[in-house]
């Protein structure tokens, strides 16, 4: 799949601080790419890199296959994780004031800003200053001046923040709407449930190094360890059956168990000499979720 973005061993050094370590990434085009990391890791200097708000020390960022640079800013959208919109100002007048400094006419915007209010249910909105509204509101009017200008790369960092789990749903549909749409989408956050619902690749990045990246379901792949739940009915638990039994209990009227294979049996053996003994309700592969990824990688 061609990258939309290629970021080629760049290294970011302040003072004593080294922020990015000879991190390289391939952003494939048209997808939604999380890009993860504690506090402190190196996420923000990379994406600050990318818009052009700082330089690298070494390495480069090519972007559609050439250096990136200020022309290119056009097409991106930035939604940063401290919000920087003007809290005196009324919100259609920002919004025609961004839109335009994106290049955009003044009909365009006007038109494009109708539409996303509507979307957004804010369509009474334009007159008000932004101070008069509430932190998820001047949320919504962030995002809408970030994609405004229809970007072909949109980076987010922390969209979610502010927002009540309705509206959060709402952003995110809006957000996989705009992948479908065909721009790529890199996203930075600390909510792995975030991730798991909507990325197809990560990168991990700790102490300014990347630990790892790839498609989302061959990280996981990569990181499963053999163990099946059972949820079955018997006389008698199946402690005997033959294989590592990790972990045993119940579940309402049924018996519940964690039985981890070596790597040369098939899940369908196991479950063929299980259905000998017991009548199975639920057979299960047991899969890690990202954040048990994030913290087994970050700990080590």
């Amino acid at each position: 799949m061609q990258s939309i973005l290629s970021i080629q061993e760049v290294t970011k050094q302040y003072a004593n601080h080294k922020a990015l370590d000879c991190v390289s990434l391939e952003i494939p085009k048209g997808t939604i790419y999380g890009l993860l990391g504690p506090n402190g890791a190196g996420k923000t200097s990379l994406i600050r890199i990318i818009n052009q708000i700082t330089a690298a020390d070494s390495g480069q960022v090519l972007f559609n296959g050439e250096p990136i640079s200020q022309k290119h800013i056009a097409q991106i959208g930035y939604l940063p994780e401290e919000r920087g919109l003007y809290k005196k100002m009324e919100v259609g007048e920002q919004l025609l004031y961004l839109g335009q400094l994106k290049g955009l006419s003044k009909q365009v915007v006007i038109q494009r800003c109708k539409e996303w209010m509507v979307r957004f249910e804010i369509q009474d909105w334009w007159n008000k200053k932004l101070e008069e509204l509430s932190k998820g509101m001047q949320q919504k009017v962030q995002f809408i001046s970030t994609v405004l200008h229809k970007p072909e790369l949109i980076i987010l960092d922390e969209p979610f923040t502010g927002f009540d789990p309705i509206n959060a749903n709402l952003i995110k549909d809006e957000i996989i709407k705009l992948k479908n749409e065909g721009a790529t989408i890199i996203f930075s956050t600390h909510r792995m449930e975030s991730v798991e619902q909507m990325c197809n690749n990560i990168a991990l990045i700790n102490h300014s190094k990347k630990i790892i990246d790839g498609q989302l379901s061959e990280i996981i792949n990569q990181f499963k360890e053999n163990i099946y739940e059972v949820e079955y009915m018997a006389e008698n638990d199946i402690k005997d059956i033959g294989y590592e039994i990790v972990e045993a209990g119940t579940h309402g009227a049924f018996k519940t168990a964690k039985i981890k294979l070596e790597k040369n049996i098939s899940p369908n053996k196991l479950l063929s000499d299980l259905i000998t003994r017991a009548e199975v309700h639920i057979f299960k592969e047991i899969l890690p979720t990202v954040n048990d990824i994030f913290i087994k990688l970050v700990k080590e």
